[in-house]
């Protein structure tokens, strides 16, 4: 179709003009869908969808079988990229995207810098699927170097101390001392604890699908955390639930637990080191690491080696002083 409004005052320069008036700038390359869609989206004052669009290229994403693949929280992660994608380029080609573009988005968004290497990642997912598509012969996305947290930024998650787990229990209110409970007791990321259901509790044993890996464990449960369990009225389908029955969100179950925390002054002990100091209990029972690892659900077994360790070296610091004790009270008598 002919593109009458077209002007160019000067080469390089297009313009969408009409009865003298420029409303609108064309940037896209000529002969391209996207120099198509910016020359009607001027005149018509609309956008004009492009079949090869971000948006398009996410729509067609969630219907493949990659995404049916997806684990729940990892389906979570991508939806928050791909709402700022369809927000800032939806409506851009897909296919114009170079590696300096993926890049320019990570820096604008350095200041959340978990946030800003997602985006790398997400966007090396569509462009396989963009690939497989036949929309693009390469990845951009491929092998871009993530940002990195400076150290200043850098907030290791603190393992709750004897001391703190034993105000934690001694004064916390009943359903923060539930979630306490279950989160220490199960050994599962927090994620994860707003999904155990009653119906998952035999007395014994928790049973759950984890929502980062999909694996499906079977846990016996502790003495502290089956006497709560056993104590608590189940008036809902989750053991985790608002006052209404209703299942909790997990935003809620964390300012439940942020707002007791604060209450007992002992904000330095966040959600996620319950499950690090459950894995240093079981090592402090003699676990080795696969048997941690049955239980966490670990995939990788670095964090098992980083916190099984430390509580390792615990043990070991406090045989070593019992036995200098010893020998020091031998020393004593024989003098």
């Amino acid at each position: 179709m002919t593109k009458k409004y077209l002007h160019e005052p000067k080469p390089g320069f297009l313009y969408v003009r009409v009865k003298g008036k420029y409303i609108g700038r064309i940037t896209a390359p000529r002969g391209t869908p996207e120099f198509d869609a910016q020359y009607w989206e001027i005149l018509r004052g609309r956008r004009a969808t492009l079949k090869t669009s971000f948006g398009a290229l996410i729509k067609s994403y969630r219907k493949s079988d990659r995404w049916a693949g997806l684990a729940l929280r990892t389906r979570m992660d991508y939806e928050k990229v791909f709402s700022y994608l369809e927000e800032k380029v939806g409506d851009k080609d897909a296919t114009r995207m170079v590696r300096k573009d993926i890049i320019a988005a990570m820096q604008a968004n350095s200041h959340r810098i978990r946030f800003a290497n997602y985006i790398a990642s997400t966007l090396s997912v569509l462009f396989e699927h963009a690939i497989d598509l036949g929309w693009r012969q390469d990845n951009p996305a491929r092998g871009i170097r993530k940002l990195k947290v400076p150290d200043e930024k850098k907030q290791a998650h603190v393992p709750w101390t004897d001391a703190a787990i034993e105000r934690f229990r001694a004064e916390a209110e009943p359903l923060p001392r539930l979630i306490f409970e279950l989160g220490l007791g199960s050994v599962q990321r927090p994620g994860d604890w707003v999904k155990f259901r009653w119906n998952d509790y035999d007395g014994e044993c928790l049973r759950i699908t984890q929502g980062k890996t999909g694996r499906e464990l079977y846990l016996p449960v502790t003495q502290q955390l089956k006497e709560v369990l056993d104590n608590t009225p189940r008036t809902s389908l989750t053991i985790i639930s608002g006052k209404d029955g209703r299942p909790m969100a997990y935003r809620r179950m964390a300012q439940i637990m942020r707002d007791e925390r604060k209450r007992l002054d002992l904000l330095d002990f966040d959600l996620h080191a319950l499950r690090y100091r459950g894995v240093m209990e079981l090592a402090w029972a003699g676990c080795d690491d696969e048997e941690i690892a049955s239980f966490s659900g670990h995939a990788s077994r670095n964090m098992i080696a980083k916190y099984a360790g430390k509580a390792r070296q615990i043990t070991r610091a406090r045989s070593a002083v019992s036995k200098l004790s010893e020998q020091n009270e031998t020393g004593t008598r024989n003098r």
